[in-house]
């Protein structure tokens, strides 16, 4: 009995050694994706600076994530005054292990950060102290872009007033504040196709835009869908959203011609004119106020590329109020 109580204390003892070194490792050693490149230097010019201005606001949504949005108005387009200085809140409500702030982008928050810098973060998630992100930013998408289009989001936002802000730090749950350290991985840079070939251009501007990331289902921290096929949850406080059906099923857009696809997104135009949100009424994490600001080109080529889907069939009821 007594052998057999000290080869199970031997064996414990093994195991909690293992667990520490393990937790050490990954606390110390990772992320690992590189130093951030030194000589790197992006050219500021005004092509470049639009060209940015234009991922930034309605392809990558930069902007969106990186201010507070407003809820009582249809769609949460971001306030004015906090565009570029962060502050948006992703927290427990949402389903996330942590209380995660995005972060201010305005030169008053990365003016000190090197253009190298901030080409790791947004195409590695890993910051300039060498932390990770939280994956909400989807920077995994943004690591198979083309660098053409990530020294322009820098150039664009090299050219931000800057916003003084003192946010609180995010901070993931345990066992989370680990496992986090080790999701970012090298980027794997693509090259951006050209816009003539118009489902492999609409394939890129879905990756840039992370669609995948809203547009399939999420449960217990991985996706567990097919991808495009909606079913994410939302939770607001006065109902749940469920993500579409982006593939062409008639569950999804099967029934969707390329003039409607292209008019639901250009209906968002005038953002004076989005409706305030009653209690009970229809919200959505959706920010179609940005997203109606892509071009038209580009919009029918999301659509071709979507239309290539393999068909799933997924009938969601997309918002459902609360009791």
């Amino acid at each position: 009995m007594k052998k057999v109580f000290k080869i199970s204390l031997w064996v414990i003892s093994i195991l909690v050694v293992l667990i520490i070194t393990a937790g050490v490792y990954i606390s110390v050693a990772l992320p690992n994706v590189g130093p951030a490149p030194d000589d790197y230097k992006v050219e500021i010019t005004d092509e470049k600076v639009a060209h940015g201005k234009y991922l930034a606001y309605h392809v990558m949504m930069c902007m969106d994530c990186h201010a507070q949005r407003d809820f009582s108005i249809f769609s949460g387009p971001p306030i004015p005054a906090t565009l570029g200085a962060g502050g948006e809140r992703f927290d427990h409500s949402m389903g996330f292990p942590g209380v995660f702030i995005s972060k201010n982008i305005t030169p008053f928050g990365i003016g000190d950060w090197t253009d190298g810098e901030l080409f790791r973060v947004i195409t590695t998630g890993v910051t300039k102290d060498g932390e990770p992100l939280f994956p909400v930013m989807p920077y995994e998408s943004y690591g198979k872009l083309d660098s053409a289009d990530i020294e322009a989001v820098i150039a664009f936002l090299r050219t931000l007033e800057p916003v003084e802000t003192n946010h609180p730090a995010s901070k993931a749950d345990f066992p989370f504040n680990l496992i986090m350290r080790t999701i970012p991985q090298q980027a794997s840079l693509g090259k951006k196709p050209d816009p003539s070939d118009q489902v492999a251009y609409g394939k890129y501007l879905v990756t840039a835009g992370a669609c995948g990331d809203c547009h399939t289902r999420f449960e217990g921290g991985s996706f567990t869908g097919e991808w495009l096929a909606g079913g994410r949850v939302f939770e607001f406080p006065d109902g749940i959203l469920t993500s579409p059906n982006l593939t062409p099923h008639s569950s999804g857009l099967a029934n969707w011609s390329e003039e409607m696809f292209v008019q639901r997104f250009q209906s968002y135009q005038h953002h004076d004119r989005l409706q305030k949100v009653a209690q009970g009424d229809m919200q959505t994490i959706m920010p179609w106020a940005m997203y109606a600001g892509m071009k038209e080109e580009d919009l029918k080529a999301l659509f071709a590329y979507l239309q290539t889907l393999e068909p799933v069939e997924n009938h969601i009821e997309k918002y459902q109020a609360r009791k």
